[in-house]
């Protein structure tokens, strides 16, 4: 997983570049807590329910053919909660005020949560490249088709297709 550090340094900046933003929280999906600058929030409490809306959300999106979970937006009396799918293994929830520009809230928001799914994707594995088969002298000739492109290179025929009679 990523540096909770970093984490935490993108929560802050995007609180900065929204101040009416009042918590923000990065979860996995399974609802444990990664980073959190929510001050008077249980992080624990709102990663599980992050989680299990999470859950009904993507169940919601496969059952009407609307594809992967990307966000979504709860507003009560008081404000909003936004959670935002950030790569496979996260989510960004955040906390704003009712006066917030959603238009701005969702800018922000998605643009956080695409640094935050880089900030937690696992390695890439790097898998060493096959080596190129050794083919000395004339076994290259009799390996080659006899087939050419316009270009007079040589062709091989794929291997599994069967050959198509002539008429």
């Amino acid at each position: 997983m990523a540096d909770q550090g970093a984490l935490l340094a993108e929560l802050q900046r995007l609180r900065v570049r929204v101040p009416q933003v009042t918590g923000a929280l990065v979860a996995s999906v399974d609802g444990l807590v990664l980073a959190h600058d929510a001050p008077g929030v249980e992080p624990e409490g709102v990663a599980a329910l992050t989680a299990t809306a999470l859950g009904v959300t993507q169940r919601l999106a496969d059952a009407t053919a609307q594809g992967a979970f990307r966000e979504l937006l709860v507003r009560g009396a008081d404000g909003y909660v936004a959670t935002y799918a950030a790569g496979d293994t996260a989510v960004l929830t955040l906390l704003a005020e009712d006066r917030i520009n959603v238009g701005r809230l969702h800018l922000e928001g998605r643009r956080s949560s695409i640094r935050i799914g880089e900030l937690t994707a696992p390695p890439e594995e790097e898998t060493p490249p096959e080596p190129a088969p050794r083919v000395r002298g004339r076994a290259r000739a009799r390996t080659a088709s006899t087939t050419t492109t316009e270009t007079g290179l040589p062709v091989r025929p794929p291997t599994n297709v069967p050959p198509q009679p002539t008429r």
